[in-house]
């Protein structure tokens, strides 16, 4: 990071290490929503939290926001929604000052201090469904997460994770999918292109990602 200049997108793509990344929110917290979020037009949250609600059934909650940070899916998912009770979302993050400014806005159930890269420490068959938007990509966290994530869920949960476009090839995303398919792990999945940015005007205006809409399966 360039001490001169705010924090933005090519540090957090320039990441390598858990530590790296506990580093980089530690100081990006505070002023993420404000001068990342808002000044860009960050339309991922929401978009993940559409595609949630386009496919979920009753019996898809309670939510795990993989990778929660401010708590702007959460914030999205609270929003608008089309039931007397809100929806019932825990979160789990690696950043302790992310978790801090999204505990403040009141949106989750609980919330976890977790690196996705070591073993999780949850309980297994515990959740209805898994979303993430901005977590996996570039210098965060690769898909061998997925097969930690799925024993947290009952057979039949929805996921809808997004996907970073350029890290799908690099972190070899669409052969882990095959993998999981074809191991009877989940079901077909459905891929969905999401475009990041309603008014960004850098390098990284046009910048795409995926979200990956599937169920664990039932035999699972």
């Amino acid at each position: 990071m360039h001490n001169d200049d705010k924090i933005g997108l090519d540090d957090a793509y320039s990441l390598k290490t858990p530590e790296d990344n506990i580093a980089l929110y530690r100081d990006w917290a505070k002023t993420y929503d404000s001068e990342f979020a808002q000044a860009r037009g960050y339309q991922y949250p929401q978009r993940i939290a559409e595609i949630y609600k386009y496919h979920a059934k009753s019996h898809d909650s309670p939510v795990l926001d993989i990778g929660s940070g401010t708590g702007l899916v959460a914030s999205a998912l609270q929003e608008n929604n089309n039931v007397d009770s809100p929806v019932v979302i825990d979160g789990v993050d690696i950043s302790p000052e992310m978790l801090a400014v999204s505990r403040e806005k009141d949106l989750y159930r609980q919330l976890f201090e977790v690196d996705l890269t070591q073993p999780i420490n949850l309980p297994e068959n515990q959740y209805g469904a898994m979303i993430s938007a901005g977590t996996f990509t570039h210098g965060h966290v690769g898909p061998e997460a997925l097969t930690k994530l799925l024993p947290l869920c009952r057979s039949g949960a929805l996921f809808v994770i997004g996907i970073n476009g350029t890290a799908f090839d690099e972190y070899h995303f669409g052969s882990h999918f095959a993998a999981l398919q074809a191991d009877g792990h989940i079901t077909p999945i459905e891929f969905v292109r999401v475009q990041y940015y309603a008014s960004a005007e850098d390098d990284h205006a046009a910048d795409q990602g995926y979200a990956a809409v599937f169920r664990k399966a039932l035999s699972s």
